[in-house]
């Protein structure tokens, strides 16, 4: 029995671990994209538009500018460019980790902080 199911699973794990998810950040450096968590149990939204190294975000009825400063084609880091107080001051670290045509994927944290969120960003032009 062992010989029989021992190269099945064998070629299940070779197809699997060589499985790469698409990301074509570069599609994903300029543009206006819609991103929804939920906060104290109620969905919000942020809009942000992004355009070289500005990036606008409107969440709640308001609008915040910060610079964009990529690491690589994947990577970035957003710091505010008028912080309001000193958790405004923070930078985030974004990181790609897959894209499809419209949206993406990505894992982010404060710099210098090892808890990561996840979320995904989707396209709206």
């Amino acid at each position: 029995m062992i010989q029989k199911t021992l190269p099945i699973l064998t070629a299940m794990v070779l197809m699997t671990s060589c499985y790469e998810p698409e990301r074509n950040c570069t599609d994903f450096k300029d543009g206006k994209f819609a991103f929804t968590t939920t906060i104290d149990g109620e969905e919000k939204t942020t809009i942000f538009l992004r355009k070289g190294d500005l990036e606008v975000d409107y969440f709640d009825g308001k609008a915040d500018s910060s610079s964009v400063r990529w690491i690589n084609d994947c990577e970035y880091v957003v710091k505010k460019l008028n912080p309001k107080n000193k958790s405004e001051e923070q930078s985030l670290h974004m990181k790609i980790l897959s894209t499809t045509a419209d949206s993406y994927i990505f894992e982010y944290n404060i710099v210098g902080e090892s808890k990561h969120d996840r979320g995904t960003a989707i396209r709206t032009k």
